[in-house]
C-alpha cells in the first residue's frame, strides 16, 4: 500500500467514526422521544399488572388459557393488564384482559418471533418500541406487579431485571408472581442449591417472589399483598 493510498484509507476510517459519533448524539433525541411517549401515555392507564411470557406459546397450549385467565381475573380485581404486545402468552394476557373489560395494553417491539400487535389491545393503548431498554422502564414504572408465565430469555431477563431493581432498593417492592411449579422447578433449585450456597444472594431474597399455579393463587397474592402494605398506584 501506498503512502497515498495509506492517507485515503485513514480518511475514509475518520470520516466512519464521525458519522458514527454523530449518529450516537443524534440518537439521544430518538430515546427521549420514546420515553416521552411512554410517559405521556401510560401515566393515564391506572393500575395494571404486567404479564410476561413467550412469543411462542399456542392458544390450545395450557399455559396460554392460564395466562388468560389470570389477565380476566385481575380485571375482576381492579387491575388493568400490560404485556408486550406481540403473540403467545401477550397475546393471552390482552385477551383476557379485553374479556374481562379491563384496561389492556401493548408495548410492542419488533422482534423475529413479535412484529405486530395482537388484536385485544385498546384502542389508543397500543406504544411501538424500538429500545428494549426503554420499554423494560415503562413496564416497571407503570406496573404494580409481574406476573411470569413460561418464556424464554426475554422474560428471564425482565423478571431477573426487576428482582435486581428491588434487592437493590432501586424501586419499591411490588409482587411477582411466576406461576407453574413445573416449569420454574429446576430454576428454583438452581437458586438455593447454587445461588444461596455460594453466597451470592441471601435466602430472604427468596421472598422477593412466588411461584403458584392457579389463576386465583396469583391474584390473592396481589389481593394480599396491596392489602398488607396499603399502597396505592406508583403514578
Amino acid at each position: 500500500m501506498t503512502n497515498e493510498d495509506r492517507k485515503i484509507r485513514e480518511k475514509l476510517q475518520q470520516k466512519t467514526w464521525n458519522e458514527i459519533k454523530t449518529n450516537d448524539s443524534w440518537a439521544i433525541f430518538k430515546i427521549m422521544a420514546e420515553f416521552v411517549e411512554g410517559y405521556e401515555r401510560l401515566s393515564k392507564i391506572g393500575p395494571c399488572v404486567s404479564i410476561f411470557g413467550s412469543a411462542r406459546t399456542k392458544p390450545d397450549n395450557k399455559y396460554y388459557i392460564l395466562a388468560e385467565e389470570v389477565a380476566y381475573k385481575l380485571t375482576q380485581n381492579g387491575f388493568g393488564v400490560i404485556t408486550g404486545g406481540g403473540p403467545g402468552i401477550m397475546e393471552a394476557g390482552n385477551k383476557g384482559a379485553h374479556r374481562g373489560n379491563g384496561t389492556s395494553v401493548g408495548l410492542n417491539i419488533e422482534l423475529p418471533f413479535e412484529q405486530h400487535d395482537n388484536p385485544w389491545i385498546d384502542n389508543g393503548k397500543s406504544l411501538d418500541f424500538d429500545y428494549f431498554f426503554v420499554r423494560k422502564v415503562m413496564f416497571v414504572k407503570y406496573s404494580q406487579g409481574f406476573v411470569v408465565m413460561p418464556g424464554g430469555f426475554g422474560t428471564m431477563d425482565e423478571l431477573f431485571e426487576a428482582i435486581t431493581l428491588i434487592q437493590t432498593n432501586k424501586i419499591g417492592r411490588f409482587p411477582i408472581v411466576l406461576i407453574g411449579t413445573k416449569f420454574w422447578g429446576g430454576l428454583i433449585d438452581w437458586i438455593k442449591n447454587t445461588l444461596i450456597e455460594e453466597g451470592n444472594i441471601s435466602e430472604k431474597d427468596l421472598n422477593l417472589f412466588r411461584v403458584v399455579d392457579t389463576a386465583d393463587e396469583a391474584v390473592e397474592h396481589f389481593n394480599k399483598f396491596y392489602e398488607k402494605y396499603q399502597l396505592k398506584p406508583n403514578f
